[in-house]
This record gives structure tokens, sequence and C-alpha cells, in this order.
């Protein structure tokens, strides 16, 4: 009952929602001392002058930082190494720790203040004064790339990081001159802010020259190693980094931000321990965003509705800076499954990705995927219109099929496993897709619009290649864990206990998993990427395995037999021609009575080159009020194909909460900048993140087809409901608006924007 494929309530659940949860702001140590952060009010400018005297001053003020006091460190760094077609590098502009000569955006560290309360600390970083000689502002991605446009790093010229390009574009040409149809559209990806439940927080510590930072995370190993390594400039072992729980990661917990530096550098300096802890109007200024691309795709198809060609072209928003994977997201990324699940004989893709005068953009859940599948979707819409043949029939006709597999796409990367055109069958019998018209029908008659939409996904998962694990088997019956990803929400302490649990045949409430802490961990990927199950997992299980191998002499020993005849199979030891037989328990008791030490093995997975391919049917179904805007998702179907799925109920919590944050972008969410780079959504009563009454419930089922180069045979299942939900929820709401003549919408489709888009075409019609 505690296998794989079973759906076992998570152990973590009992302790959190008790409050016993341990958050880093949960942590103190005696003599802590607090940091706060002074950030630029402005966007772009050069420093002229800097007053921190006030704040020195100011009661129970231990120390103010300025960049000239951190002028030993390296600055924070981009490992997105991208060149371009020619062979040029992408440009990497410098990002410091704090601002040096210059600002270039609203929000980004300037000087920090150490004091004895958070509150003192706080109030004297208001009295610093910081006068600025403004520099015109770009915050808009087409006015970025005008010959006149402000450039924010003078030493390269302009404000093109990269200028990706993949396929061949006068293949795309010839195409469409023998194409009967090609369709243009023309999306924008509105940029979101990512809001995990817990603000960023951190405590640095310094003793006997050793740096230990208590952050929340996505995997401690990458920011030891960044910290050390980039940062500080010291060696590895010199800086410990712990990560508590977590509460909720999206990408952006991957980075590396001035907060943590500050505080370590500040530890070392005052001989103390040194806790920063933002609010929520810091975090919509200061985390990293997601998101924001302007695309302009074209479709071509002949007189069948086969596709013979496409051509995306996408300006990418990176912010003020690249963050640590800024440009790989729009690029490679994204790249990786440009044209989904469709065969396209000809295919140009090409990404700017630019810099403007506002926080940068990291990974957001799907990563660049999410945006490949909305064009690619609307895409397909536009195009049945032209043919006047449904979407549905036009999606049947281009998908690649099992026989095709397996299928190299024209990123290069080779899908292996995919039933595309059976998940999108039981995706519209479970949408009850035939009955609409009916429902249509009703709603009309209560004076409502109604709506229904596809978002067929596929995204690349994985991440990096390898991921380590140590199994070790304790004398009395438990099983510690150490794994180099990490847990942040989805629950890992269950489905790596199912794993290892079905392996060793050991009891599932025995078996302890450890993670995010580098004195520890000392090998890790983290998580990202939909990574966790596929990596973690038969890292677990291949350890586990391991472990059971090196028991089989013991076992042996104790049955009086040769090894070879030593069989393991569900925690028991057996000779089969004896029927003799010990438990894994008394090989490990006995294992600890000859040399004193557990029974353990560290195994490190390599799954080699590629990536796994999750994907899915998403329906939607909308109902609109014309008389206010507003929009209701009456109805929602999720249908994924994650390979095998190791617990169904946290898988269902993973597309829930995809599916929402997907929602969000698509209906809600839009961090926005003002002409002069002021960021107008800079708290919740002016950011909309989904509320429980506008989220509808979600019917979620899988199918699963298993991927054949894993032996568990998973995919990966964090992000595709981030990349299925906004194409869904999109051609709903174009699908009911059609009706009054509406044939174009951009994200977030907030009940102010339809309300105007269906009075000024009515006006239009009068």
């Amino acid at each position: 009952m505690f296998g794989v494929g079973q759906p076992v309530p998570r152990k973590e659940d009992p302790r959190l929602v008790t409050g016993n949860g341990r958050f880093t702001d949960d942590i103190h140590v005696e003599g802590e001392l607090h940091l706060a952060v002074f950030r630029s009010p402005y966007a772009h400018g050069r420093i002229e002058s800097l007053d921190t005297s006030a704040a020195r001053a100011a009661r129970d003020v231990l120390r103010v930082y300025t960049a000239a006091d951190l002028s030993q460190l390296g600055g924070l760094p981009c490992r997105a190494v991208l060149k371009d077609r020619a062979g040029n590098d992408c440009f990497i502009p410098h990002r410091p720790v704090l601002a040096e000569d210059s600002v270039h955006f609203c929000g980004q560290a300037v000087a920090a203040v150490v004091a004895r309360s958070r509150q003192a600390a706080r109030d004297a970083a208001e009295l610093i004064d910081l006068q600025v000689a403004e520099l015109p502002v770009v915050v808009d991605l087409e006015e970025a790339t005008g010959p006149d446009a402000p450039v924010l790093h003078a030493q390269h010229g302009s404000n093109e990081c990269i200028h990706f390009e993949n396929g061949d574009e006068q293949a795309f040409a010839r195409a469409c001159a023998d194409a009967d149809h090609l369709v243009e559209v023309r999306v924008i990806n509105n940029r979101v802010a990512p809001s995990p439940l817990e603000p960023r927080a951190c405590l640095g510590h310094y003793s006997d020259g050793r740096y230990t930072l208590y952050n929340p995370s996505q995997g401690a190993v990458a920011q030891q190693a960044v910290l050390a390594k980039a940062v500080l400039k010291v060696p590895l072992e010199q800086v410990r980094v712990v990560s508590p729980d977590t509460g909720g990661g999206f990408g952006i917990r991957g980075e590396v931000q001035p907060e943590a530096v500050l505080c370590l550098v500040a530890a070392r300096d005052l001989n103390a321990p040194v806790k920063w802890l933002g609010d929520r109007s810091e975090m919509f200024l200061s985390d990293s965003h997601g998101r924001d691309n302007l695309t302009t795709g074209w479709l071509a198809l002949d007189a069948q509705g086969r596709i013979v060609g496409m051509k995306i072209a996408t300006l990418a928003n990176l912010g003020a800076y690249c963050s640590a994977v800024g440009p790989f997201v729009p690029t490679m990324a994204g790249g990786r499954v440009t044209g989904t699940v469709y065969k396209i004989p000809a295919l140009y893709h090409s990404v700017r990705c630019l810099f403007t005068n506002t926080m940068p953009v990291a990974a957001y859940r799907g990563a660049g995927r999410p945006e490949s599948c909305y064009i690619m979707e609307r895409l397909i819409e536009a195009a049945a219109l032209e043919l006047g043949i449904s979407s549905i029939e036009l999606r049947r006709r281009n998908f690649i099929t099992p026989q095709d597999m397996p299928y190299q796409n024209h990123s290069g990367v080779t899908i292996y496993s995919g039933e595309f055109a059976a998940t999108l069958e039981l995706a519209l019998e479970n949408a009850q897709w035939s009955g609409f018209p009916s429902r249509k029908v009703r709603s009309k008659a209560a004076g409502k619009l109604r709506g229904i939409g596809v978002g067929y996904y596929i995204e690349s998962s994985g991440g990096g290649p390898q991921e380590e694990a140590r199994v070790t088997l304790n004398p009395d019956g438990s099983a510690d864990v150490v794994v180099g990803t990490f847990s942040h929400g989805q629950g890992h302490a269950t489905t790596y206990s199912q794993i290892l649990s079905q392996t060793l045949g050991i009891d599932f409430d025995r078996i302890n998993i450890i993670q995010g802490d580098t004195d520890q961990v000392h090998f890790g990927g983290g998580t990202g990427g939909s990574r966790s199950s596929q990596m973690g997992g038969i890292a677990v299980k291949q350890a586990g395995e391991a472990v059971a191998l090196h028991g089989k002499p013991i076992a042996a020993e104790l049955l009086q037999s040769d090894p070879e005849r030593v069989r393991f199979d569900a925690g028991v030891y057996r000779v089969d021609d004896t029927g003799a037989e010990v438990t894994l328990t008394d090989v490990v008791r006995a294992a600890a009575e000859m040399g004193g030490e557990a029974l353990a093995q560290t195994h490190r997975y390599d799954r080699g080159a590629g990536y796994t391919f999750p994907n899915g049917a998403h329906v939607a179904e909308v109902e609109i009020d014309p008389d206010t805007g507003e929009i209701a998702v009456v109805a929602y179907t999720a249908v994924d194909d994650c390979g095998r799925v190791i617990n169904p109920l946290l898988a269902s919590g993973q597309v829930h909460g995809g599916v929402v944050q997907g929602l969000g972008q698509a209906l809600l969410e839009f961090a926005r900048y003002d002409d002069y780079g002021q960021l107008l959504t800079g708290s919740f009563m002016d950011y909309a993140i989904p509320r429980a009454s506008q989220v509808p419930d979600v019917d979620v089922s899988f199918h699963e087809v298993l991927d054949p180069n894993n032996e568990l045979g998973v995919k990966g299942i964090g992000e595709g409901g981030a990349c299925g939900a906004p194409p869904a929820l999109v051609n709903a709401v174009l699908d009911a608006l059609r009706d009054r003549g509406v044939m174009a919408v951009d994200m977030p489709l907030t009940s102010e924007k339809v309300w105007r888009l269906l009075h000024e075409n009515e006006a239009q019609g009068a």
C-alpha cells in the first residue's frame, strides 16, 4: 500500500499543518543582528552621491555597507553562457551585489544597514540620501530595439544580449511560397511576479573562518558553489548552505540574491549572526520576475491542413541584468519544444534577448516551455479558423504519432514516447466536449457568453543529467536517505519513501529523507525543471539496490550459502533451493555487529544526454458576463502524460498548482512598470493572484505512457499545468468573444479588458 503508484498521503503534512514547520525566519541565533536594504527609487541613472552619514549615526546601527565596502567580492553570476549563430558570446554584464557607479532598475540594492533590531535597521535605511543624475529609461521591448533607445550597458553599445536563431529561415520562406494558407498571430506573454508563500529571508553566520547561510532555496549545493566560487572567492568547504522548510520556489529560489551575500559579509565583519527578512513589497521589487515576451508567429499550411512551415520571432525581456539563467530561458529552454507536438517540416526560431530598466527575469514555472506552447496553440486556433475546420481536427492531422518515434525535433532533441492523439481524445471525453453546444445555448439564454478551448502542451524536463543519493540502513530498522534534490512543496519525503519502500521492502514510515544541508549533501542538482522523480527518484532506487547488493555477502554468510545462490526480494534474502531466508534487517544488524557501522551505499545516477517530455491536453470552459466582462472558469479538465505516476495524489496536486498559476497569468497577473520604470504593482492590492473563488474544480487524470529511457518510466509533472492552462483559457475566452466579433486578446484577460473589447467592438459595429 506504500509502493509506487499508490495515492499515499504526504508524510510531511502533519508537521507542517500543525505549525511545526521550520522556515528560515523560525531560526534564531543568540545575539543575531538585523539587516535592511536601501533600494534605488530611480530606474536609471549615474550615482552622483550616496550619503550614509545619518544612517551610520542612527541609534543601534552597527554598520552601513555600500559598494565600496564590497570591492573584494565578485558579482552575481549568470551561468547561461550562450553563443549566437556566428559564434559570438552573449553579453553578460557585471551585476554587482550593491550598485556601484549607476543604477539600472527601480529596487536595485544600493546600500545595507546592520542594526540591533529589524526596525532600527529599516529606520536607518530611510535616512540614506541618494543623489542620481537620471538617464532615459526604457521598459518597452520594441522601444528597446530602436536606434534611439537608451542603452543600459554603454560598454556593450546596444540593449541586445544575444540574437538566438535555430532552424532555416529560407526553408520557411520556400514553404510559404508553396503553402495554400498562411496565418500570423502576435501574442504577449505578460510579466509575472512569482510570489511564493514565504517571502525571501536569510541568516548569515561566520565562525572559525567558515560561512554558514540559512536560506530558502531549490537546492543548497548550487547556492554553495555560487557563493564560494563566484562571489566570496573562498574554497567550497568554507561555505555551508542550509535550506530548511521552504515555502514555494517556482524557479526564483534557484537564484543567489544580494541579501544573502550581505548577511554573510556582515556576519564576518561584525562577528555576529545577521538576519534579513523581506516584506511582500520588497519581494515585488527584488524577486526575479518571470515571462515577459512579445512573440509573433507564422504558420504555413497546405490545402489539406497539413503544416508545412512555421516561424517564431520573439523579443524576450531580460530586465536590467542577466539572472542566473536569464538568456537561457527564452532560447534554449523554450527552444527545445518549439513546434511542440506537431510535425513541422520547416521551422525558423528567432529570439532577441533584450535589456530594459526592470527587475531581472529568471526561470518561472515552466521556464520557456509555456511560452512555446502558448504561441503554438494560438497559431493552431488561428489556422483552424482560416481553414474553416475545427481546431481538434487540425491537431489530429498534424500530431507526431507513436509510429514517428523516436522523433527528433528541430532543436535536435529526441522525443521517445507519447500518444498525443489518444491523450487529446481522453481529455475531450472527460470534458464532455460533444455536449458543449447545448451548454452554450443555456448560457446564452441566461445572457452569458460561453466558450471552450484546448491547450495541448509538451515540455522538456530533467535538468542536469546527474543526481546523487546515499541510503543508510540502521540496525533499528530505519533508513536515512541523503539526496541532492530539494523539496519545497513537492512531497519528496513521501515519494522517495514509496520508491525505497518498494525497492527494499522496508517500513515506509521509518524512512527519513535528508536534504538541503551542504554538510550532508555533497552533490546534487536541486529541484527545478520537473527533475526530481526522474533524477532523485531513480538515484534513490539505484542506491537502495546497491545497498541490497552490498548486503548479499553478509546474507550469504548468515545463510551458509554462496553469494551467487542468494536472491533478494521484498526485504528478504533467500536461497531458493533450500528455502532458507533472512530479512534485510537481520543483515543490517549483522553488519553493525561485524564492523560497527550501518549498511550504506552512495550512488550517482547519470541519465546521459537527452530529456523526458511530459505532455498533456487541457480543456477549459468559461462563461463571460458581457455587462461586467467577468470571466468564470466553469469547468477545467486536465489529462497529463507524465510517464509512470509514482503517487497519484501528489501528482494531482502538482497539476492543480500549475493550472492555478497558469490561470493567474492568463486572467489576472501582470507585473507592470510605467514609462519611467516605476513598478505599479508593488503589493497584492495592485497585483492580482487567483483567489479560491476564482479557481474551478480541476478534473485531473493521467494517461501513462512510460518513458523507455529510465527504469521508473517517469517524465515529470511539476510544470505541465503552467504550460497547458494559458492557451486553454485564452482559446476558451476567444471562442466566447467571437460571438461578439472579438478576434484577438492578450493576457491577462482582466474583466476590464474584456468589457472594453466587447463594448469597443459594439461601438464600431454601430
